[in-house]
């Protein structure tokens, strides 16, 4: 599997991005029974300034966010509350960013590790890039549920506890 991490604020490197993303996204890949080595994944590290210029290009809300991520293709289920189906072919999964400050400060608010936090983010998001969503009805409980699992098996308490 390949795991590319772009540092673009150099805080990310003390708190370990490149290792909580090691961690996280083939743990997401695994549960879901993708073999790892057969996908790709980029994970940006940000400041709250660049998510904000990125979500208001792709989302028209010009505000600081937590994660922010870039399926390579839709990949969503057709009935809600269903999983949707596994991606096959093209390897490259999509991309992710983070913003540092809003993840801190969240961390801080939520009286939690940041380390947990950013690999209930990075669970959050791979999920995003496999076409798992919390828009319809159902299909937020399904995402939910699936994040609790992995999170478990990563060590990680319930983060909506």
């Amino acid at each position: 599997m390949t795991v590319d991490v772009l540092i673009e604020d150099a805080r990310w490197e003390a708190l370990g991005l490149d290792a909580l993303a090691a961690k996280a996204v083939p743990a997401v890949l695994r549960h879901l029974g993708l073999e790892p080595s057969e996908w790709e994944v980029t994970v940006m590290g940000c400041d709250d300034a660049r998510i904000a210029e990125l979500n208001g290009t792709f989302r028209d809300k010009s505000q600081a966010t937590n994660v922010l991520s870039w399926p390579s293709e839709e990949r969503g289920a057709e009935v809600p509350g269903t999983a949707p189906l596994l991606p096959a072919g093209d390897p490259e999964l999509g991309d992710i960013a983070l913003a540092y400050e809003t993840c801190q400060r969240e961390a801080a608010e939520q009286k939690k590790p940041v380390s947990q936090h950013i690999l209930h983010l990075i669970v959050h998001a791979v999920l995003h890039l496999l076409g798992y969503d919390h828009e319809r009805d159902g299909d937020g409980d399904l995402m939910e549920s699936v994040e609790i699992a992995i999170l478990a098996e990563l060590g990680v308490p319930d983060p909506y506890v």
